[in-house]
């Protein structure tokens, strides 16, 4: 296929945040309205399950941070 034919509205779309896997801490921060330190912070404790090292990069695993805070009162 011809890159001038190619339609680019496919590489633009986005997925939603609530139907990815793995967020950044910005999209982690968006989604729950918790401050992006607050995240970094947790992420940082040993005990933290719902993080994922992707290099040197930090991802949230969303599913497990939902059942973290799902579990909690208070943070």
């Amino acid at each position: 296929m011809n890159m001038d034919q190619y339609d680019w509205n496919v590489l633009n779309t986005r997925v939603p945040i609530d139907r990815k896997l793995n967020l950044t801490i910005k999209e982690a921060a968006e989604y729950t309205n918790i401050g992006m330190n607050r995240i970094a912070l947790m992420l940082k404790h040993p005990s933290c399950n719902f993080v994922l090292y992707v290099g040197g990069r930090k991802l949230v695993k969303r599913r497990e941070f939902e059942e973290f805070l799902s579990g909690r009162k208070e943070i």
